[in-house]
């Protein structure tokens, strides 16, 4: 729903009504994930995407039927057909749940507040109840600053209340992502699956050393979304003028900015700096932190010598197992522009537990689910901006 915030929150201020095409659930490769939609006003106009253009034109008409017949949501299945190979189906081997309903803007005013925070950039969590009861089928829930309003069937109740509790935990976790709830008679006497679409502030990339491989890497890690830092305690190098894509830089001791600032279970740190004045104080923090993912550049002698150091810091093994070193994939990488390929590609393998072999030696769907159902923010359409 998030990949198309803007024309939604139009149509929504101008309380044009429209059908909503959802993707809810993937069973093996499917090019875009769950939460991704495409609407269809009463005018025919189609915004979005759900299949890179597969099942485009039979969703389409699944809308124009939902909004001409007013009527229940609808769920439909999308996957590929050996038989015909002009049948509507995927091309890429995998199937899609696609749930499609009606949404009046006049008679669902949160959906529109929700959608213009996402607009303005503020973090979102808006909860779509894609299997379940009847009644509940299709309902939203929007979670609005310290507060949540959702359609009639779920305001008031205290189902309602177990769902706006799951998308601020999901909001909280950055992550959009489709969760199960109910079976318990005094917060949810009903068994849902739930959607929950969240637009978070983007993800942080600290990016230790003001070296060349930092500018590149500062400019590759805005590309994937994330708000960039670089940090190094040598004013005459930390300069915005040398790091035009950085969000922000600092002229501090790294281990001091790190302990000063705010980090997540999203946030990125690189250390560039491979000098063990620096590295080892900010790396012992830095392990000990709630991060993704921690690396450091440097040969393999430096490595070497680095965990040394870092045990004679008390750095536990298990700490130490969660150091990224040397950083980076063997992808051959000898400039700066290659070396932070490599470095945001072990991220991206890391973010989503994959394996960063070539997709030729392996088996299987190319698409595998993320953990628990969720997507990993900073990474798609649903990401903050």
């Amino acid at each position: 729903m998030l990949n198309i915030a803007d024309t939604l929150h139009h149509w929504c201020r101008e309380e044009r009504p429209f059908a909503l095409a959802t993707v809810v659930d993937i069973r093996g490769s499917a090019p875009l994930p769950a939460g991704t939609s495409v609407a269809v006003d009463e005018d025919g106009n189609a915004v979005g995407s759900i299949s890179g253009g597969c099942v485009e034109g039979a969703v389409y008409e699944l809308c124009r039927q939902v909004l001409a017949d007013r009527g229940a949501p609808q769920r439909a299945w999308f996957g590929y057909s050996d038989d015909d190979a002009f049948a509507v189906g995927l091309t890429c081997g995998g199937e899609l749940g696609v749930l499609v309903r009606r949404i009046d803007p006049a008679a669902q005013p949160h959906l529109a507040t929700a959608l213009a925070d996402v607009v303005r950039g503020r973090p979102t969590a808006v909860a779509h109840v894609v299997d379940g009861p009847d009644r509940l089928l299709g309902a939203t829930l929007s979670v609005l600053g310290d507060s949540w309003a959702a359609d009639g069937v779920l305001d008031g109740q205290p189902t309602g209340q177990a769902v706006a509790d799951r998308a601020r935990a999901q909001l909280r976790a950055g992550r959009t992502a489709l969760a199960s709830l109910g079976g318990d008679a005094d917060t949810c006497p009903e068994r849902l699956s739930v959607l929950v679409h969240v637009a978070a502030t983007r993800p942080r990339m600290l990016i230790f050393g003001a070296v060349d491989f930092a500018a590149a890497l500062s400019e590759a890690g805005r590309f994937l979304g994330y708000r960039v830092t670089v940090c190094d305690a040598r004013p005459v190098f930390a300069t915005a003028a040398r790091f035009p894509h950085a969000d922000e830089v600092v002229a501090d001791w790294p281990h001091r900015y790190l302990e000063r600032t705010t980090v997540d279970a999203r946030t990125v740190v690189c250390v560039l700096t491979h000098d063990a004045k620096f590295d080892i104080p900010l790396l012992r923090l830095a392990l000990d932190l709630p991060v993704a993912y921690v690396g450091a550049m440097g040969s393999r002698r430096t490595h070497d010598e680095r965990l040394r150091l870092l045990r004679e810091a008390d750095v536990t093994e298990a700490r130490l197992a969660r150091l990224h070193s040397p950083i980076g994939l063997d992808l051959g990488a000898r400039t700066p522009e290659e070396t932070a390929i490599s470095i945001t590609a072990e991220v991206i393998a890391h973010t989503n537990g994959a394996s960063g072999l070539p997709l030729a030696q392996r088996t299987g769907p190319i698409h595998e689910p993320t953990a628990h159902g969720t997507l990993p923010a900073g990474h798609g359409a649903a990401a903050a901006r």
